[in-house]
């Protein structure tokens, strides 16, 4: 009974949000308590969300203060040179658009941390997106399934999670993968062409000239000029296609060069460019090597890059409250999801689901159970969170396989294969600063990622195979 109450859960949740009936924020609360009521547990409310909340706590906190951090980065310019090396590849081509983001979300996941990746191409990108009237979601999508693939680096937290549950080195389980893993990142490249051509034929090709042009038409018409009583201008002459559906932000310092980010927004501090990054490099340093928790890192950074680059009071506030909204945002849907994690767990849903599916396998499939994991890691971390995956119900799968003659290591690394997919689960709270900062719906991204994120897991699941490796 519990097994059916928590897929009829899920699906509900995943439903009613893909069809717009609530928000996310509501139906991760409303949703599980009454399941929760559903299973004679209403009682235990309290006691299931506190728990969750208490367990979702630190990531909320570290969520909270890497905005801050990486949004405090992002204003005074330390990955500006990154964001101007992508956009003088891009050019505004969409194909190369599309591509680019791939290449700086996969460039910029090294860090190990989704949020951080997320913000940063998010806000080198969008500006890119919304000037050529390209699709959001191919943005959201494209983003969240590299970071996906990144995200099985030995300090993203899976690797370690599956050597620690399974009393493996985290080395011997991710160095045989880098050539699955390399595989599954080339396919997120290619899938990236293959959509930007798609946007490419929807709007047309475009060169910057052309978008330069456009905007600078459009400045001289909102002026006033060519007595239209502010009425814009068609797109420029000569573009192919479509063209993009507007000239959105459009105006004189952009008129002048086409830029991701503003290079004379007031926040830039080029004389301390050294020390961000220093600090920067010795933040993400410290969390490779288990210092301190990261919560504690991302608030002493903050604090510590705040301090150092806006010494007064009044640009200290303004920095922080212009992250605020972002901030509320992912810490409002963190412990929304506290709910749902605490009651698919406190009511035992969880483990009747793993049960039943570890119980549903087939006898003969015993000698392949490394790659019955990796099947059953797309769905599982997807609607689990890693956690409850890695260390409920990977032990057990081991144990299955063991007594097959398949070891521990190819079910851990054949475990990894679904992080592609999961990176867009609601139960992730980094999806969530994903989606806020493009303006996504989660539904629409949900949509419209989940099925190439999910071919990019076969895809590495595949390779691992061919490769001898699961």
């Amino acid at each position: 009974m519990l097994t059916i109450l928590g897929f009829t859960m899920i699906a509900t949740f995943l439903v009613l949000i893909m069809m717009k009936k609530m928000s996310p924020i509501a139906a991760l609360v409303l949703i599980p308590a009454l399941f929760c009521v559903f299973v004679g547990q209403g009682a235990q409310l309290g006691e299931y969300v506190i728990e969750g909340v208490g367990k979702l706590a630190p990531t909320a906190a570290m969520l909270m203060f890497a905005i801050v951090y990486f949004g405090v980065m992002i204003d005074v310019g330390l990955f500006d040179p990154i964001v101007r090396g992508i956009l003088r590849f891009c050019k505004a081509d969409p194909v190369r658009v599309v591509v680019g983001t791939a290449v700086l979300a996969a460039i910029v996941s090294l860090d190990g941390d989704g949020s951080t990746t997320f913000m940063i191409t998010v806000s080198a990108m969008y500006p890119l997106y919304k000037r050529l009237g390209m699709s959001l979601v191919v943005m959201t999508g494209v983003a969240a399934t590299a970071n996906g693939v990144m995200n099985t680096l030995p300090w993203g937290g899976p690797t370690a999670r599956a050597a620690t549950a399974l009393k493996l080195d985290a080395a011997d389980i991710f160095v045989p993968m880098i050539p699955a893993l390399g595989v599954g990142l080339l396919f997120v490249f290619v899938l990236a062409y293959v959509l930007g051509r798609r946007e490419r034929k929807r709007i047309g090709y475009l060169t910057l000239d052309d978008i330069l042009e456009t905007e600078t038409e459009t400045v001289l018409v909102k002026a006033g000029g060519g007595g239209g009583g502010g009425t814009e201008r068609p797109a420029a002459a000569g573009v192919s296609g479509a063209g993009p559906k507007a000239t959105e932000g459009a105006d004189a310092s952009h008129a002048g060069g086409f830029q991701g980010l503003d290079p004379n927004r007031p926040t830039l501090r080029p004389g301390l460019y050294w020390f961000n990054a220093g600090l920067t490099v010795a933040l993400l340093a410290a969390m490779i090597l288990e210092l301190l928790p990261i919560p504690v890192l991302f608030l002493l950074g903050a604090a510590l890059a705040l301090t150092v680059n806006y010494p007064k009071m009044a640009d200290q506030k303004a920095r922080i409250a212009s992250h605020a909204e972002n901030v509320l945002n992912v810490a409002g849907m963190v412990f929304a999801a506290a709910v749902f994690t605490g009651v698919l767990t406190g009511t035992g849903m969880v483990k009747h689901m793993a049960d039943w599916l570890v119980g549903a396998i087939p006898e003969g499939m015993g000698p392949h159970m490394a790659l019955v994991t990796g099947v059953l890691s797309l769905p599982l971390t997807y609607f689990m969170s890693n956690d409850g995956f890695y260390f409920g119900v990977l032990p057990v799968l081991a144990e299955a396989g063991a007594a097959h003659g398949v070891s521990s290591l190819e079910i851990a690394r054949a475990s990894l294969v679904g992080q592609a997919l999961h990176m867009s689960s609601p139960l992730v709270p980094a999806v969530y600063v994903l989606v806020g900062m493009a303006k996504v719906e989660f539904g629409d991204h949900t949509r419209f990622t989940v099925k190439w994120a999910a071919l990019t897991s076969l895809v590495v699941l595949a390779a691992g195979i061919l490769f001898g490796i699961v």
